[in-house]
């Protein structure tokens, strides 16, 4: 399987989607499945059953892990701003 453009903690922008133009930091990457999991970008809500840890239940609210080919580094984003005088179609937002 071929290495991640991304590796953690790298900065990253989100190309399509949702949360597209968003960026944040890597929190882990999975080359297994090539999704990353991007600091405040895609955010579900999960509900959470009673048990002994959480008595009480109720949502929390997660990041879910997105695919690689949706995230581009920041600062090859920039560059790629810079050289074409402002940024490409696929990340205006």
């Amino acid at each position: 399987m071929k290495n991640l453009a991304v590796k953690k903690d790298d900065m990253v922008v989100v190309l399509s989607g949702e949360d597209r133009g968003k960026v944040g930091r890597v929190l882990a990457a999975f080359p297994e499945k090539q999704r990353v999991l991007v600091e405040g970008v895609n955010v579900i809500s999960k509900a959470l059953r009673k048990s002994q840890d959480n008595p009480k239940g109720g949502i929390i609210t997660k990041e879910s892990p997105i695919h690689i080919s949706k995230v581009m580094k920041q600062e090859r984003h920039e560059a790629r701003k810079k050289k074409h005088g402002t940024a490409p179609a696929a990340a205006e937002a």
